[in-house]
């Protein structure tokens, strides 16, 4: 097979077949000069593919149900963890936020949360997911409640496209990127502090978390991601780091 046929056989998988070729290929140059067979390459370029994109996922949410948001929130691993204490999050994050715009990058489905941002404050949500049957789900949701968002299928690795969707939505910005960072480093190394760099400078403030626990066996990381806090220090104004549930926020702004 050539590497279009390579390609086309990863995604047969229904789990895949909705993601941005781009990050199937980026994730396929891990494994593309392994000594191995094509049908090793598939599989391994599928392990890491689940491991960043449906790892917590319920495969429930891979078509479109008319549930409530609850439902949604409690299939999804990551965002059921923070169900429990999401509006005393938004409560914190955007106080004294009369009007905003928040571009959810890496979002997930936690557009199903928006009932839960603070009333007082007038919200224009766009989140940006990988998972197009994702963003189907999300987008079902917002018409169905008459809701003022919006879910784009967009790689988070093309960063020309995830300027222009930050850039098309007015000012203030807030940029969430819950839980993001790791995943988008297993795919390709160092390409946080690129993104970072280019998107912080188009907003008011990004928020960064990271789960301190893993989400199956409850255990503590020992990572302390010393090396992108370091370098958010380094290159922006450091507002807030605080731990809520079994996540860690960091909240920064352009110097």
């Amino acid at each position: 097979m050539n590497r279009e046929e390579i390609i086309k056989k990863i995604t047969e998988k229904r789990e895949f077949s909705q993601l941005p070729k781009k990050d199937v290929e980026l994730a396929y140059n891990k494994f593309e000069r392994r000594q191995c067979s094509e049908e090793e390459k598939i599989r391994l370029t599928r392990d890491l593919l689940r491991k960043v994109y449906s790892a917590f996922t319920s495969g429930k949410l891979l078509s479109v149900k008319d549930k409530e948001e609850e439902w949604f929130l409690r299939k999804h691993l990551s965002t059921r963890e923070r169900l429990n204490y999401s509006k005393m999050l938004y409560e914190k994050l955007l106080k004294n936020v009369n009007k905003c715009s928040i571009i959810d990058l890496g979002s997930g489905i936690n557009g199903f949360s928006y009932n839960l941002f603070p009333k007082k404050t007038k919200i224009n949500y766009v989140a940006v997911e990988a998972v197009g049957q994702l963003v189907d789900l999300m987008n079902f949701y917002f018409k169905k409640k008459d809701i003022p968002a919006k879910a784009i299928h967009e790689s988070l690795f093309n960063l020309y496209k995830i300027k222009n969707i930050i850039e098309k939505n007015s000012p203030p910005r807030i940029i969430f990127l819950f839980k993001v960072i790791d995943s988008l480093e297993m795919i390709e190394g160092d390409y946080s502090k690129e993104l970072l760099k280019e998107i912080t400078p188009l907003c008011e403030k990004v928020v960064v978390s990271f789960a301190t626990k893993s989400m199956i066996k409850q255990e503590r990381f020992k990572a302390n991601r010393k090396w992108i806090i370091d370098f958010i220090k380094e290159n922006f104004e450091l507002l807030e780091d605080f731990n809520m549930g079994n996540e860690r926020y960091i909240v920064f702004k352009r110097k």
